[in-house]
């Protein structure tokens, strides 16, 4: 036992450095918005029921190890002992208490941190209305569009405190995985295919944006900046955005295509590493081109999802609009 001791207390010491240097970088133990607190909350929830399983049994392996040791002639020898209800209720009906109550936290937090579920206004502040952004997952690099203010942008995004944000995101490359992690959950986006999603920031600050999908070669430089703003300030990054010259009015525009192609070439001569792109902004869009987006990998229609209800419409043809 001598022995067996210093190897458990270094095991304990190099586990609890590696834990509290990992949390130096864990953003989504430091949320920023309601539903990434929600899920830190849910995360800490199971954690703890679980170490209540986990911290007994390691006490009572040690106990027995220790109590039951072939040099303690103390202990009670009883080589026929083959039951004991006493244990085979705590082995067996603990856990089960355990599973029924991490399913029903599951079950119920399922429901309430469902993406697609839109989130409420704050209380103080009943009246503000949702701001909507379609995101388009490109090869590596986001590209995002306020339909409302008629601006795109790429690899930035400004969203307003206690303002709720809703997401429809699709791709037009490869399969990817949009999230914000101090922000909450992180959905797939798929060619052809479109998803929702549903946050809001209660803090200011920059946040980091990440492609959370293994794609392939060059996909971890694949980030975004998500801007955190009172509405002073989300109101100048609009002007700020308004005032770029460069536009995108169609999807078959030469702008869209080089947007979308830029870095083939230089991934295919450096063994599918590219830079990262830095933001780009847009004064004006397209009308309805997300829609196309998705559109065109589906004869011209796209769905329009919502909770229960996916009604599909034919895609609309690409006016200009300046948001005004």
């Amino acid at each position: 036992m001598k022995k067996i001791l210093p190897k458990i207390t270094l095991s304990v010491v190099g586990l609890a450095s590696t834990l509290m240097l990992g949390g130096c970088n864990l953003a989504i133990m430091d949320p920023k918005g309601t539903i990434g607190q929600g899920e830190k909350s849910l995360i800490l929830m199971c954690a703890g029921a679980m170490l209540c399983i986990v911290i007994p049994v390691i006490i009572a392996t040690l106990f027995v190890a220790y109590r039951y040791r072939k040099s303690n002639t103390n202990a009670t020898y009883a080589p026929k002992w083959d039951f004991s209800t006493t244990i085979e209720i705590l082995v067996w009906g603990i856990p089960m208490c355990l599973i029924a109550f991490l399913a029903y936290h599951t079950y119920v937090s399922s429901h309430e941190l469902d993406p697609y579920k839109p989130i409420a206004a704050p209380a103080d502040n009943p009246n503000v209305k949702p701001i909507n952004v379609q995101v388009v997952a490109l090869n590596w690099k986001w590209l995002f569009i306020y339909p409302d203010l008629g601006i795109a942008t790429v690899n930035e995004m400004a969203m307003p405190i206690n303002t709720p944000v809703a997401f429809r995101l699709t791709s037009d490359a490869t399969m990817n995985s949009f999230w914000i992690p101090q922000l909450g959950s992180q959905v797939y986006v798929m060619a052809g295919m479109q998803t929702q999603l549903h946050l809001m920031a209660t803090s200011t600050g920059t946040f980091r944006g990440v492609s959370s999908n293994y794609s392939g070669f060059g996909y971890s430089e694949m980030k975004f900046k998500a801007i955190a703003t009172d509405q002073k300030g989300f109101d100048e990054w609009v002007e700020k955005v308004k005032a770029s010259s460069k536009q995108l009015d169609s999807k078959d525009s030469d702008v869209y295509k080089h947007l979308r192609e830029d870095q083939m070439e230089y991934a295919k001569t450096h063994e599918g590493n590219v830079l990262y792109q830095e933001p780009i902004y847009y004064g004006t869009v397209g009308h309805h081109f997300f829609d196309d987006i998705v559109g065109q990998y589906n004869d011209g229609h796209y769905h329009v999802e919502s909770h229960g209800h996916s009604p599909e419409a034919p895609a609309q043809s690409n006016d200009m609009h300046s948001g005004e």
